[in-house]
């Protein structure tokens, strides 16, 4: 396998921290970009001995050079407690740092994958989302600063691709959960789990009847990875997501039965906004990458729970 300098920023978060392993395991060199504003170093920590690890600490709203093959745009808040603490900064983190990265893409000729998100959606009225529907978006809402800095990041993306011939991917990643999450994210996966293992009220948000689809941290590396390694001027956005649906109640009971724990459920409003079904059609991302989910979401949980067991 050819040896690559990749740059992957917001590097120390979730899931940057997990690709920065997988990238050196296949024998990059990995030069992390973080701010720590939700990274931590903790996710990155067992990798700073590796002397082909970098940790570097940065905020993509500024420009940022380096000699690199291939850049990983991960860096931005992705869970509403966390994008909605700032929206401004979270909207130029989209816009500003995708320009920022773009430009260096361009300048070393380096290949760019953004992480964009099921959000650009919205609340959708087509079900499953193929990656055709434009999505049904409020500009001015409380989740904007994410959903529409997503949008106009991919907008900058293909601009980039076809303007200045920038090799461009773009991925839309659908609700992802395993080691390493946040546990003060406020996603639903990590909420649940967090309160499941102390015994206290699982919090539900509206009646427990909106669907989301869980895909497993490892199953969207394989997916972006492909995505990046397609060499045939594919360049996306192609949906990453398990089409697997569940009820958030579903889910409660789920973890409540798979930790044996004493918590009960509660119901507080739902939030403005807050999309009411949500699951990918993957059927381009298995025309062109091959690529499909394969850990079903029990294995998964297990696996998440055992790390907060860990940890907490």
């Amino acid at each position: 396998m050819e040896h690559k300098r990749i740059l992957v920023t917001g590097g120390a978060g979730f899931v940057g921290s997990h690709l920065c392993d997988l990238l050196l395991d296949q024998g990059h060199e990995v030069y992390c970009l973080d701010n720590f504003f939700t990274g931590q170093k903790r996710n990155i920590i067992h990798l700073l001995d590796n002397p082909y690890f970098e940790l570097i600490r940065h905020d993509i709203t500024a420009p940022f050079f380096i000699e690199c093959d291939e850049i990983y745009n991960l860096a931005c808040p992705a869970s509403p407690i966390h994008y909605q603490y700032n929206p401004i900064k979270t909207i130029k983190t989209s816009v500003m740092g995708s320009i920022n990265m773009l430009g260096l893409a361009k300048r070393v000729k380096a290949k760019i994958l953004q992480a964009s998100t099921s959000e650009v959606y919205g609340n959708p009225e087509i079900h499953p989302q193929p990656e055709s529907y434009w999505g049904n978006v409020n500009p001015i809402g409380e989740r904007s600063c994410y959903d529409e800095g997503k949008r106009a990041a991919e907008t900058l993306f293909m601009d980039y691709h076809k303007q200045n011939g920038v090799n461009v991917k773009i991925v839309r990643i659908f609700n992802t959960y395993g080691p390493r999450m946040h546990p003060q994210d406020g996603r639903v996966v990590s909420n649940f789990i967090v309160q499941a293992l102390q015994n206290k009220d699982i919090t539900i948000y509206g009646d427990g009847s909106q669907t989301r689809s869980f895909q497993y941290v490892d199953d969207l590396l394989s997916g972006m990875v492909k995505l990046m390694d397609t060499e045939d001027g594919f360049t996306g956005p192609v949906n990453i997501g398990n089409p697997g649906e569940f009820t958030i109640l579903e889910l409660a009971q789920h973890v409540i039965e798979l930790i044996g724990s004493k918590s009960k459920i509660v119901y507080l409003p739902l939030p403005s906004d807050d999309p009411l079904m949500r699951r990918p059609d993957i059927s381009l991302a298995k025309e062109k990458l091959d690529w499909e989910p394969t850990l079903a979401l029990e294995e998964g949980l297990k696996k998440t729970i055992a790390y907060f067991e860990s940890t907490l």
